[in-house]
């Protein structure tokens, strides 16, 4: 590597770092005591991924959300999933219009024409509808009645659903949960993360969020990240860990042996490396180490597993799961 390059690349980054820092500290201005699940959205959106939340009501998922469409000045639109919610008012339709004297279809682009998509409780669509966003997570464009309309970049999906009601819910097929590059759990806050909650939402003013980055910085932010070099080592550990999940491998654990029926794809490794790419520059450091591969793993395999029915029966958590996978693989 030339002199020229090593240095364009510090710079780049520098800023990177610079710009992840500001951003953060501009979201926690509102958000309180989630700086882990801020720190991983804002990854998975810098890596260009989807992110799913999943939390009880009123744990500030939608908020979350709010605050960073505003601090990144994006185009944000929200969706909120109803059992009644069609397709056509996710992606868009075809509509009659009257044009210089005789009428044609038109198409009506839906909200998911936008940078930032909020898909609140979107476990609460059905199985149709929630379908509609797949195409448009994975090739960022829509296609209806024969027309492919492209999205404009940057765009992603913040999904939240609710854990814990399961009424007139349909669970996310696993195609779909594919396509979220982390699942994050947003949990409660502490006690003095909730005085201070109260005190930023209690009074006459809430705190000011003012926009500190765009959408340039973070597609630049995204290619800086691919630029960071993964040793071969590394990446030979980061197989290990993804086929270690799956039960009819030979170096799998007792754990995914006797309760995993399929374990994480392909694209959990690229998630898992991407954001390890992201962690390293975070740290300052211009090579990924096996530390930011175990830390971006938990978060992209989690949803990525289907447990078996005695897993399912015993309860038992995912993060266990990755936990036997990454211990094996050491």
């Amino acid at each position: 590597m030339s002199t020229t390059t090593q240095a364009s690349i510090e710079e780049r980054s520098t800023y990177f770092k610079d710009t992840f820092n500001r951003i953060t500290s501009e979201v926690s201005k509102f958000i309180v005591g989630q700086d882990e699940i801020i720190e991983n959205v804002l990854i998975s959106i810098c890596c260009g991924g989807h992110v799913l939340l999943e939390g009880v009501p009123g744990l500030g998922k939608t908020a979350l959300v709010n605050t960073f469409a505003t601090a990144l000045e994006l185009r944000f639109q929200r969706i909120q999933f109803t059992p009644d919610l069609l397709p056509s008012d996710v992606v868009g339709t075809q509509i009659l219009v009257d044009k210089d004297g005789s009428r044609q279809l038109t198409f009506q682009p839906g909200p998911v024409f936008c940078n930032i998509l909020l898909a609140d409780e979107i476990n609460r669509a059905t199985p149709k509808t929630q379908s509609a966003l797949l195409e448009t997570m994975q090739e960022k464009r829509v296609t209806v009645a024969n027309h492919t309309h492209s999205i404009g970049l940057p765009f992603f999906v913040l999904a939240t659903q609710n854990p814990i009601e399961n009424d007139g819910t349909y669970p996310l097929p696993e195609a779909q949960l594919d396509r979220f590059f982390f699942k994050l759990n947003v949990e409660l806050p502490k006690h003095d993360d909730f005085l201070e909650i109260l005190k930023r939402t209690g009074g006459c003013e809430e705190p000011k969020i003012r926009p500190v980055a765009s959408g340039k910085d973070i597609l630049a932010m995204g290619e800086t990240i691919r630029e960071i070099p993964v040793a071969e080592e590394v990446m030979n550990y980061l197989v290990r860990i993804v086929r270690a999940t799956h039960p009819d491998h030979d170096g799998a654990p007792t754990e995914v042996t006797q309760y995993v029926r399929n374990g994480a794809s392909p694209r959990a490794a690229q998630a898992i490396l991407a954001a390890a790419r992201a962690r390293a520059l975070l740290d300052g450091r211009f090579h990924v180490s096996r530390e930011d591969v175990d830390a971006a793993a938990y978060p992209a395999i989690r949803h990525r597993l289907i447990l078996s029915f005695e897993g399912e029966a015993e309860g038992i958590a995912p993060d266990s799961i990755v936990e036997a996978a990454i211990a094996k693989s050491r």
